[in-house]
């Protein structure tokens, strides 16, 4: 077997759960807050911080270990200046994602406590969501332009 196939193929499986699960659930969370109807905000809520638990989590923390592995099979140096621009973007999307995690689940609560009292979601509770949402920019953007990194490979 070889191992550089088997790695990338990891590598390449990951990069498509982090972005499409990250794509989904925004897609998700974003349509369900676009109705009036709290048991779907709720159980997107809901739903959004397990995915990001069960998928997201995951792939950000095989992301970086198959891709050092990856550029040691192959022989690239570190710090090629396309590497260089993948690390940053990396970055940007994790300081985006952290928070995003820490706002999911606030929201989740939130909308839980509104739904459990039978009450209607507080103001904090559109101010995340659009902290939520604006947050979720940058970090796509970030993972697009690493994809396109990792296709050209630019020297």
């Amino acid at each position: 077997m070889d191992w550089y196939f088997f790695i990338k193929a990891i590598h390449i499986i990951s990069a498509t759960i982090l972005f499409g699960t990250g794509l989904g659930i925004a897609f998700f969370m974003w349509w369900a807050n676009k109705t009036g109807d709290l048991a779907a905000k709720v159980y997107a809520a809901k739903t959004t911080v397990l995915a990001d638990f069960l998928f997201t989590t995951p792939s950000v923390i095989i992301q970086p270990i198959s891709g050092v592995i990856l550029i040691k099979l192959v022989g690239y140096d570190f710090s090629d200046f396309w590497l260089v621009l993948t690390y940053i973007g990396y970055i940007i999307a994790g300081i985006c994602w952290l928070p995003v995690v820490w706002i999911q689940i606030k929201l989740r609560n939130i909308a839980l406590k509104a739904q459990a009292i039978n009450e209607e979601l507080p103001t904090e509770y559109y101010k995340l969501f659009k902290l939520w949402f604006y947050l979720g920019w940058p970090a796509f953007i970030s993972l697009v332009i690493i994809f396109f990194l990792m296709v050209i490979k630019p020297m």
